[in-house]
């Protein structure tokens, strides 16, 4: 090809070029380009309406609660129709349906549920969308006590007092100032506070010592056997017993969308047993390398290619079999069973929306 040559005569050449080979240069413009790399123009037109509370249907009491009725249907342990929620155990799970936030997705008819202090959004709407969030979880009378954490992916779990939890009440207006990803309390009137955008929520509660606790279980808090771990200082704390608890796996990303790096799998295969369990291969299909080949073929040695399968991880099921190594009955154990990744509709997705996010919440807590 003639590099002293003209754009255009340069681009023709390339077209017969490719023309000779069967395929064809897709003429784009540069407003469609930024289209297709904007994050926001990305997210599709959706409608918005109330906001929508998933709770666990078997623990329901006497139909108070229900899950979202809109809600595909859910993976579950125990058996249908059973109530084993007491009724002093309030719990939700946070769509992103409803609330007053619009940089998400400002072409949508309504507002994005954040209720997380990112750095797109206001501080003050977020406040706005925690009260009405809890305000939906936690009924009529005056709201509980928030709390939650600055979440760094560790095993770190921190048991919350009355007294504690006054001071570290600034889930309102700021963002939390304490570290850790695990949070307890038997003190009534308190709702502990996780923040995911793909990372699993799980909840634990002791129905015999009226105690709660909330996970941040990413893979590196997984690894780290937040949620095991989790388990046993209820044990050390309340005394605890595992055939009393009760534990819920909120929306995360799922295995269908998860992919991750050989890394992480020689990590998890360090630590856990079942650690060939947990994984498993993924081809993509790709219609244009399977007609022509020769046209990706790459010297790097083989094994570090962008070819071939990718690796999936199944981090509900990594913590499930946490929960049933702390001694928790299989019937006791629900999984919602909702890929946040899939449904960017429903739920806010680090990884289906590039980064550019909103937070879902998960909470748990005691009424007074």
């Amino acid at each position: 090809m003639d590099l002293s040559a003209s754009t255009e005569a340069r681009l023709r050449e390339i077209d017969r070029l490719l023309l000779e080979g069967g395929m064809r240069r897709e003429r784009t413009t540069r407003s469609a380009l930024q289209k297709r790399s904007d994050p926001v123009a990305q997210r599709p037109v959706r409608p918005r309406g109330e906001i929508r509370v998933l709770r666990v249907p078997e623990w329901s009491q006497h139909g108070r609660g229900k899950l979202d009725s809109r809600a595909p249907g859910q993976v579950r342990s125990g058996r249908r129709g059973t109530s084993t929620e007491p009724d002093w155990l309030i719990h939700g799970f946070s769509t992103r349906s409803g609330g007053r936030t619009r940089i998400y997705c400002p072409e949508a008819p309504g507002g994005d549920l954040n209720l997380g202090f990112t750095a797109e959004d206001k501080p003050e709407t977020v406040s706005d969308n925690r009260r009405l969030f809890l305000r939906a979880v936690w009924g009529a009378g005056s709201l509980p006590r928030l709390v939650t954490l600055k979440q760094i992916h560790s095993s770190l779990v921190r048991r919350v007092s009355l007294c504690e939890a006054a001071g570290l009440e600034r889930g309102f207006s700021t963002p939390a100032i304490c570290r850790g990803d695990g949070l307890m309390t038997d003190q009534p009137g308190v709702l502990l506070g996780i923040q995911t955008a793909d990372c699993l929520p799980v909840l634990v509660a002791d129905k015999r010592r009226r105690a709660v606790a909330a996970f941040h279980a990413g893979w590196r808090g997984t690894l780290a056997r937040i949620v095991e771990g989790g388990v046993g200082r209820m044990r050390l704390e309340f005394g605890s017993r595992p055939e009393d608890l009760i534990a819920a796996i909120g929306p995360g990303i799922g295995s269908c969308c998860y992919a991750v790096g050989e890394e992480v799998r020689q990590e998890f295969e360090s630590q856990f047993d079942y650690a060939t369990n947990l994984f498993r291969e993924v081809y993509d299909s790709d219609p244009v390398r399977e007609k022509y080949p020769l046209l990706f073929m790459t010297a790097r040695a083989p094994g570090h290619s962008d070819l071939g399968p990718r690796l999936h991880l199944d981090l509900a099921e990594a913590n499930r079999r946490q929960l049933r190594a702390a001694g928790l009955r299989e019937n006791a154990i629900y999984r919602m069973g909702e890929c946040t990744a899939c449904q960017p509709g429903r739920f806010f997705s680090h990884r289906g929306e590039q980064g550019f996010t909103g937070r879902l919440m998960s909470v748990i807590g005691i009424r007074d």
